[in-house]
């Protein structure tokens, strides 16, 4: 991964803003907390200001303290890789999807077994939202399938399946009853949950989309995109108000963008997005603009396969090789990402 610019057939001097320079914390610097997972990190996404829930390739759901460097518990009950991990609104309940083709419920101050079990996917589960008013869970797999379930029963209740829509993650819109969908087969598309039906499909980008996250006011959605050399490795954000056209375009990665999210504005003082890929790099982008703002490479981490926000300073990042990153966005002295600790 590292020798990976070495090999680039093209000038990569476009990508680079003048004046943004990519941080290298020396290991040395930073804290090494106990490990969450013994093998490479799938997830990971953050429960409260404290905690995050994480899975991986290990079998096992964690919930981990990332200010002490505790774990808190771990959840034990799939029977293969972990794929996704789903938050209830406000609650210490979420779930986990695996490539066991099974979505477990689990609740942070319960031991022993999940709360619920829910098959009905004939292939692994890529995708899992759960409902604003975390009534409702939505389920998506590669056999072309999404599953509406009702929490409270744990009972399938509607499903609907769309030619070649191989699944690849899955958002709920705050406050809507509508669901982000990105597919293998490009696309991204927009589901009404009452009924289950599509209810819009955006144009289609030239490569696998690999994620989508929306906005807290619900408006805006952004995409991820798979890609190799610079080709394709864009995030694109999208209107879900009016146009439901593409807005604006984020370049600058050299490898597939696993993952993106909105940057809160008390992070920051514009507007930003946050993306990682499997270039082994973190970017901080202004929304508006598109220009990349700040560049963090974690070297030797393999490719990073999830991002998640923290809270107010602190961001979230799984990686392949060497677990979870702890990320922390300082405005002191213009804006900088670095690594502080890992675990």
């Amino acid at each position: 991964m590292g020798k990976l610019q070495s090999k680039l057939k093209y000038s990569t001097y476009k990508y680079r803003p003048d004046g943004i320079i990519e941080e290298r914390v020396p290991a040395k610097t930073l804290q090494q907390y106990s490990p969450a997972h013994v093998d490479s990190v799938s997830v990971v996404a953050a429960l409260n200001s404290d905690l995050c829930v994480s899975g991986g390739k290990d079998q096992t759901v964690v919930a981990y303290n990332w200010k002490t460097g505790n774990v808190v518990k771990r959840f034990k009950g799939h029977e293969r890789e972990i794929t996704k991990i789903a938050l209830g609104s406000g609650s210490d309940q979420f779930f986990s999807a695996s490539r066991d083709r099974r979505v477990l419920m689990w609740d942070l101050h319960r031991p022993g077994p999940p709360l619920q079990q829910l098959l009905g996917h004939a292939l692994v589960v890529t995708g899992v939202a759960v409902s604003p008013d975390s009534s409702q869970l939505c389920s998506g797999s590669r056999d072309n399938t999404l599953l509406l379930w009702d929490v409270g029963r744990g009972q399938c209740v509607r499903s609907a399946s769309v030619s070649r829509n191989l699944v690849t993650h899955l958002c709920w819109v705050p406050r809507e009853p509508y669901l982000l969908q990105t597919s293998e087969d490009k696309t991204l598309r927009l589901w009404d949950s009452r009924g289950l039906q599509v209810a819009h499909v955006f144009p289609a980008k030239q490569h696998i989309q690999t994620y989508c996250e929306v906005s807290e006011d619900g408006h805006r959605c952004i995409s991820c995109s798979s890609g190799f050399e610079g080709e394709g490795c864009e995030a694109t954000l999208w209107d879900l108000r009016q146009t439901r056209n593409r807005v604006c375009e984020y370049r600058g990665h050299f490898q597939t963008v696993a993952s993106c999210v909105f940057l809160p504005r008390a992070l920051t003082s514009v507007p930003t997005i946050a993306t990682s890929s499997h270039d082994c790099k973190v970017k901080i982008w202004n929304e508006d603009t598109g220009a990349c703002l700040s560049t963090l490479s974690l070297d030797g981490s393999g490719p990073l396969t999830s991002l998640a926000v923290g809270d107010t300073s602190f961001l979230l990042c799984a990686s392949f090789n060497r677990g979870i990153h702890l990320l922390r966005v300082d405005q002191s002295r213009g804006l900088e990402l670095r690594q502080v600790a890992a675990f």
